[in-house]
């Protein structure tokens, strides 16, 4: 099956606090990115994920799913001449792949994740 969600992102208003609740609740191995505000959830077997401040102010918290793509400027493009709307476009993350994160027809958000290429 192609297509898999492959990244399940946080999107908190209280850091601290969503880190600490998850932490307590599930055996999750979370780990800081130094330098910035941003935690990798590893959950073992599984999709993991991360956790951030919101980067909407006062929005509220929410889980942001991504899908696996081959090309995330293509996906992007057919779902916004689907209806969706850009939220964010193409967006690099050093060595490791870029994104974009889009809102559906139905006011559903969800990220688009392309890894980086083995050289």
């Amino acid at each position: 099956m192609g297509n898999p969600f492959v990244h399940i992102e946080l999107h908190t208003q209280n850091l601290a606090k969503s880190k600490k609740f998850y932490n307590d609740l599930f055996d999750w191995k979370m780990e800081e990115i130094p330098g910035q505000e941003y935690t990798i959830i590893n959950v073992g077997e599984g999709t993991g994920g991360g956790l951030m401040v919101n980067p909407i102010p006062d929005a509220l918290d929410h889980w942001l799913p991504y899908i696996l793509v081959d090309d995330v400027a293509a996906a992007a493009r057919k779902a916004v001449s689907l209806g969706a709307a850009m939220v964010q476009d193409r967006t690099e993350v050093p060595d490791m792949g870029r994104y974009s994160v889009l809102v559906d027809p139905f006011g559903v958000s969800f990220g688009l994740w392309q890894p980086k290429m083995a050289s």
